[in-house]
């Protein structure tokens, strides 16, 4: 069997600039779909049912927005992991920060990687580690 795991993340109303915002940091194809396509009326027919970005690293990060009378919790119940060795990740790191909140620098931690935590313009929590290449610097 395959699987694959994907965040999903439920905003109150601003999918479409979130996930413009996301697919500048991490690049990719971007898709949505309102509430209206699918034959909603009023005014939450213009928010985002659906939106999907798959990116070019091979990860997929879905959200949409809330329409009245449907619940939805603050974005701070999940908190979305990067992990890799690729430089690429301090420039993510970099660009999420903008506008958000640094909670933990982007810094060689005591196990040895680079690791950060930020909480970005949208209040998602993200995580970011570096893994060290090679043996341990002192």
């Amino acid at each position: 069997m395959t699987a694959t795991l994907s965040p999903y993340i439920n905003l109150e109303d601003t999918t479409k600039e979130a996930m413009a915002f996301y697919q500048s940091i991490f690049g990719g194809d971007l898709t949505s779909s309102t509430f209206g396509e699918f034959g909603m009326e009023g005014p939450d027919a213009t928010k985002i049912m659906h939106s999907q970005l798959v990116t070019d690293q091979g990860f997929t990060i879905m959200c949409a927005d809330t329409p009245a009378g449907m619940e939805r919790s603050s974005g701070s119940g999940i908190t979305i992991s990067l992990s890799g060795t690729d430089s690429e990740l301090r420039d993510w790191f970099a660009a999420q920060s903008q506008d958000g909140t640094v909670t933990t620098k982007l810094e060689k931690q005591m196990w040895g990687d680079e690791f950060g935590q930020l909480t970005d313009k949208f209040g998602v929590g993200w995580l970011v580690n570096i893994s060290r290449t090679g043996p341990p610097q002192a």
